[in-house]
């Protein structure tokens, strides 16, 4: 078999293996805005973005620092961050857009996970996107009810539980206070955000 003298190289994000070019233009073909989400292990990010020539265009965003302007005092990076992200997003977008599809990137789709969380989180908010209802937290752990049982379990030795929420601690929030205060930052979203 022979080799050709003449070497393609591929594009910059394949190589990099940053764009799964196939996936993009299936989500593409659909000529409709993308819910795009993409995570750290601290941090969540949404936005809808809209595809341009040109490059993305960014129409609305939020990102889970901004969860604390409306008084969320817990992780960001966690189940019911990620959906106050969502709902955020969604609220902010609910104007603008009706119907998007969801874009999640190079993360593995595993159910009840954090990007999916957001998803829920939009929907909650009034964005139609198509999408399997079994794919989604349920509602408990998307309040943090998850958390609050494991820090209930922890409490029985000290030295674990502080290490475990020395963040919570320090900033003197109970976790079992999480659903409470995940209810009231969800209203502030309600009450504050216009589209």
């Amino acid at each position: 078999m022979r080799k050709s003298r003449i070497y393609t190289v591929k594009f910059r994000r394949k190589r990099e293996g940053t764009t799964n070019y196939i996936k993009r233009l299936k989500i593409l073909a659909s000529n409709k805005p993308r819910l795009v989400v993409r995570k750290s292990l601290r941090n969540i990010q949404a936005a809808i973005v809209e595809y341009d020539k040109k490059g993305d265009v960014v129409k609305v965003s939020s990102h889970s620092s901004n969860l604390r302007k409306l008084g969320w005092l817990y992780g960001t990076g966690n189940l019911p961050a990620a959906y106050l992200v969502g709902f955020l997003l969604g609220k902010r977008a609910s104007t603008k857009f009706n119907d998007v599809v969801f874009d999640m990137g190079l993360n593995k789709s595993v159910k009840g996970t954090r990007i999916y969380a957001v998803l829920a989180g939009a929907l909650d908010a009034g964005l139609k996107v198509p999408h399997n209802k079994e794919i989604l937290p349920s509602k408990e752990r998307l309040m943090g009810k998850h958390i609050i049982d494991y820090a209930g379990s922890l409490k029985k030795d000290e030295s674990s539980f502080k290490k475990q929420f020395s963040f919570h601690l320090k900033n003197n929030n109970d976790p079992s206070g999480i659903s409470r205060k995940f209810e009231e930052v969800k209203n502030n979203i309600n009450k504050n955000t216009v589209g």
